[in-house]
């Protein structure tokens, strides 16, 4: 069976490989089939990420479209091509020839040459299975080889010392020092609500905040707010989450929610925004949510990878630090594994862990 998500073949030559602008459509085409309706957004982008660059690498490298359902020995090639291992000699390795490397580079579907972490390439492998699975055709990924290489991929990364890389956790000390680079422009403003928000309400996902709507916001007298997270993460996986949906905004959070919405006067719909000058727009995005908490950071003067997740990241650990119990964690972050959780309980909140000093008096 032809998989048309790419009818027009990129063209190789020794040195370049030519994108059609066709190809992103094509592949858009094939995403909608791919994804049930309630899919969010980023998963969407990162499917079609990923099919283009399944239709780039097979034209690349055998010079044909891609077709399902995909020989076994091509999803192990494209494992090997991507996954650096040790050769014979003890040196760092993998398999994509260097001519076809930057050929993908150039048609803007690899970022840099060079292997890929292995959790882009579990996450390739797992578009490709999906769309095996939906399209009803025998699934290569599922087959034990594939499953044995990358398992055993796994576990020589570890030996390697590799580790996940994670956002730097934005804790209390890093958000009150974010904090206070806030002011009283209509950008402070929205930048300390924001930052309240998504820490206080149990460490909210970036596409959490940006997706914050006033429907979903109910006010409990002096108290604060009542947020009900109707899109989390946890519920568009199609499972029910142990905790309520409703999320706490409570004192300081508050108030700088309270400061922002007077300021800007949204009465409805995104409760966070783009600004324009002295103007408030329309919804900021995920990124855009990622960007703020950077840039916050950097005016603070704080050393480290921040993002979007530092701010869940550094609710767990915080909370962790402070002997909250972890069903009461878990019930605001809606995390569904414990190991999940703890996980993200990072190096700098190891020191204060009550089990570190069992031989104190």
């Amino acid at each position: 069976m032809k998989y048309n998500f790419t009818s027009v073949a990129l063209v190789q030559t020794a040195h370049h490989l030519v994108l059609p602008e066709q190809l992103a459509q094509q592949a858009a085409d094939a995403v909608r089939e791919l994804l049930a309706e309630a899919a969010a957004a980023n998963t969407t982008r990162s499917y079609a990420s990923a099919l283009r660059y399944w239709a780039g690498w097979h034209a690349a490298r055998y010079g044909i479209e891609l077709a399902l359902p995909v020989p076994e020995a091509i999803v192990l090639q494209f494992v090997v091509d991507h996954v650096v291992r040790r050769n014979v000699d003890g040196e760092l390795a993998w398999e994509l020839p260097p001519a076809v490397d930057q050929a993908l580079v150039a048609a803007g579907l690899k970022a840099k040459p060079g292997p890929w972490t292995l959790s882009t390439v579990r996450h390739r492998v797992a578009v490709l299975s999906t769309a095996h699975r939906l399209k009803q055709q025998p699934n290569p990924c599922e087959q034990p080889a594939i499953r044995t290489v990358l398992s055993r991929a796994a576990r020589a990364s570890v030996k390697r010392g590799e580790r996940p890389r994670k956002k730097t956790a934005v804790t209390l000390a890093e958000l009150e020092a974010m904090l206070a680079t806030c002011d009283d422009t209509l950008e402070g403003l929205r930048d300390r609500a924001l930052l309240c928000f998504g820490f206080a309400s149990g460490g909210r996902r970036r596409s959490e905040i940006a997706a914050a709507d006033l429907r979903d916001l109910r006010r409990i007298g002096a108290q604060g707010y009542i947020y009900r997270l109707e899109h989390s993460k946890t519920q568009q996986a199609g499972v029910t989450a142990s905790s309520t949906p409703d999320k706490p905004v409570l004192d300081r959070a508050a108030l700088a929610l309270e400061d922002w919405l007077e300021a800007s006067g949204i009465t409805e719909g995104a409760i966070f925004r783009r600004l324009w000058k002295r103007h408030v727009g329309p919804a900021l995005s995920p990124a855009a949510v990622g960007e703020i908490v950077q840039r916050r950071a950097r005016l603070a003067g704080l050393e480290g990878d921040f993002g979007g997740h530092s701010l869940r990241s550094g609710f767990v650990t915080e909370a962790s630090r402070q002997g909250v119990a972890l069903p009461a964690i878990m019930a605001l972050t809606e995390h569904r594994a414990v190991s999940s959780v703890i996980g993200y309980f990072q190096t700098g909140g190891a020191t204060t862990n009550p089990a570190a000093r069992l031989l104190e008096d």
